[in-house]
């Protein structure tokens, strides 16, 4: 599972300003297509999908950078909590380089996290300031940390001093709480000599109700590059191709994007080359899918955790709905390949049919 990222020519720290940029150096110049975390969907099951469909290590495949779910910070560093939180640092060397994405408004706890995830063999760390979920935020971390930029700015050093200057630390976070607050708040990030800012471009009050705004990102991307550090800049928000991410790393200035919703249901998302494939393919990999979540992961999660990529999977073809309500009804792997198996059987003038990834 485990070992240290030992290109230490990458591993430089910039001496002008003490950032430490390690595996953010070695990504395409021309801007980097990265797996987003997301909470109870890129887990070690799906990233080993991602990492096997989209052909990582080759060319034209793979996402640039992959995370991990966020994790507690404050769980970690509970004698009873950390036993049962270590399965989501759980990775392949296939899904390299990866981050480890951790969240608390505790720095002690940041620290220790941090240094957990260095022993660990992890490329990079970064920081939860962008959940919008209620009970992150009134524990005053995820995207409430906004509100308090100071305690905020605690944090982030707090981690990178557990990085001990051995992996970057980066910030995911919001335009603001509210409002757009990137004048002041990306300022505020940028005091603490983060490897990269990743900004997603809606406020925490707005959720996703309404679509990522963009501008605000580039206004983000000015600021980050006025300041003469080479902390990069990723934008996140609503990027459902590899075709739109690239065009929004050109149009808004920025050196990489987030893909999140856009990869449900389509582990070829990163492979440049695969456009289509048959309803068989589809339904076949989301059988293996299901494999890997029970083999690694049935210890730990509910296996309804599966079925929001059954919504994802089983879409945009003759007879999908149908198929997809036998699907959630259904509570074991056996009953899932069952309903599977009995479709392919009875339907076999759609199981040839090509669809799009």
């Amino acid at each position: 599972m485990i070992g240290h990222f030992t290109n230490t020519d990458n591993m430089n720290t910039k001496e002008d300003n003490k950032i430490v940029m390690g595996f953010w150096d070695t990504l395409p110049k021309d801007g980097s297509i990265i797996m987003a975390p997301m909470a109870d969907v890129t887990d070690s099951a799906f990233r080993k999908i991602i990492a096997k469909y989209s052909r990582c290590g080759q060319e034209g495949g793979g996402p640039d950078a992959f995370y991990t779910e966020f994790v507690s910070a404050d769980g970690l560093a509970s004698q009873q909590g950390r036993p049962k939180l270590l399965h989501n640092f759980v990775f392949s060397e296939q899904e390299r380089p990866i981050m480890a994405q951790i969240f608390s408004n505790n720095p002690k706890n940041m620290e220790q996290a941090a240094a957990l995830c260095v022993d660990l063999g992890f490329d990079g760390i970064d920081i939860n300031m962008g959940c919008p979920e209620k009970n992150i935020c009134k524990q005053g971390a995820g995207s409430a940390l906004i509100q308090t930029k100071e305690l905020a700015k605690e944090v982030i050093r707090a981690t990178i001093k557990g990085a001990n200057g051995k992996i970057p630390v980066s910030v995911k976070t919001r335009v603001g709480w509210t409002q757009n607050e990137i004048e002041t708040w990306i300022p505020a990030i940028l005091e603490c000599n983060v490897a990269a800012i990743i900004l997603h471009g809606r406020t925490r009050k707005v959720m996703s109700k309404i679509p990522a705004n963009w501008d605000w990102i580039q206004r983000a991307s000015e600021i980050v590059k006025a300041s003469g550090k080479p902390t990069k800049i990723i934008g996140n928000g609503d990027i459902v191709s590899l075709e739109q991410g690239r065009e929004y790393i050109k149009r808004y200035h920025v050196d990489g994007v987030l893909v999140a919703r856009g990869i449900f249901g389509n582990p070829w998302f990163f492979d440049a080359e695969k456009t289509q494939v048959t309803v068989e393919e589809k339904l076949q990999v989301m059988l293996e899918h299901t494999e890997i979540f029970l083999e690694e992961l049935k210890d730990h999660k509910n296996f309804a955790v599966m079925k929001k990529h059954y919504k994802a999977y089983v879409n945009g073809f003759d007879g999908a709905k149908e198929l997809r309500v036998k699907l959630m009804e259904s509570d074991t792997y056996e009953e899932i390949v069952e309903h599977v198996h009995a479709f392919l059987e009875e339907h076999e003038e759609v199981k040839k049919v090509m669809i799009p990834c």
